[in-house]
């Protein structure tokens, strides 16, 4: 099981060394030294990709071959027991059903009400509609997913 997982290991740092992700990492900006650095790092804490279907990472798999990780602080006793109280207040907790409902949506009338944000007016949909069909920025048609501008993008002006 070691060779297999060192084996995946060195694999994946092939992979990344022979350019074919480091490509795909240009968009953040990155450089091939940083990413280097962050697959070094990667390899010496685990948090990598075991290689099975369980989808954890090596240090999950193998915690006796890593560093521990840093745990987190957790919420205090009195930081929950007021959350609590606020959702008991204003009936932000799940109704006692199978609804998947919250408690202030089963009976509004019980708890203070939401805040209401101030929507759109008319004019901004219109405006707003205006705009997505001149630039084409609204679902086609179809079921590909792609948008009128994706599949004309003759007929939509590019510049704005």
């Amino acid at each position: 099981m070691m060779k297999r997982t060192y084996f995946s290991v060195i694999a994946l740092a092939a992979t990344l060394a022979g350019g074919q992700v480091l490509a795909a990492d240009t968009s953040t900006g990155k450089t091939r030294d940083q990413v280097k650095a962050e697959l070094a790092e990667a390899v010496r804490t685990g948090n990598i990709l075991a290689q099975d279907e369980s989808g954890r990472m090596l240090n999950q798999v193998n915690p006796g071959l890593y560093p521990a990780q840093a745990k987190t602080q957790g919420f205090t006793r009195a930081q929950v027991q007021a959350a609590l109280a606020e959702a008991v207040r204003t009936g932000n907790m799940p109704a006692n059903d199978r609804s998947g409902r919250m408690l202030n949506q089963v009976n509004p009338s019980q708890y203070p009400a939401r805040p209401t944000t101030q929507g759109y007016t008319r004019a901004e949909v219109r405006a707003d509609l205006a705009e997505a069909i001149r630039t084409g920025n609204m679902p086609a048609n179809n079921e590909s997913g792609l948008k009128l501008n994706q599949i004309n993008p003759g007929l939509y002006n590019h510049a704005s």
